[in-house]
């Protein structure tokens, strides 16, 4: 895992900036902008925290869900080579395109909180 903290389901980006001295990020995975900073790492996970918590809080005083929702369809773009090759494997496998999509997204899948 690379540059991401987690907290009660939630992801959020990090990143730090030279000049101002400061990590910050946003709440990732959400219709909204939430963002948090901190000088120090301490600081970055209790802002981190707190952003997450008054964002739940928010949330269910609004009746507002707090994840983002998903359709299950998006567009992947790759080259013709690994397109070409992906379509002749689904056909060897007697699956469809989209089954082996699927089957290797599930494959890379293996971190859950």
């Amino acid at each position: 895992m690379k540059d991401v903290l987690t907290y009660k389901g939630f992801i959020g980006s990090v990143h730090f900036s030279a000049v101002d001295k400061v990590f910050h990020g946003r709440i990732e995975g959400i219709d909204d902008l939430v963002t948090f900073e901190g000088r120090s790492v301490d600081e970055l996970l209790e802002a981190f925290h707190g952003e997450v918590d008054d964002y739940t809080k928010l949330c269910k005083e609004h009746g507002k869900e707090t994840m983002r929702s998903y359709k299950g369809g998006f567009n992947v773009r790759v080259t013709p080579e690994i397109h070409r090759r992906a379509v002749e494997t689904a056909i060897k496998k007697g699956m469809s395109l989209n089954q082996l999509v699927q089957k290797a997204i599930e494959k890379e899948l293996v971190y859950k909180e």
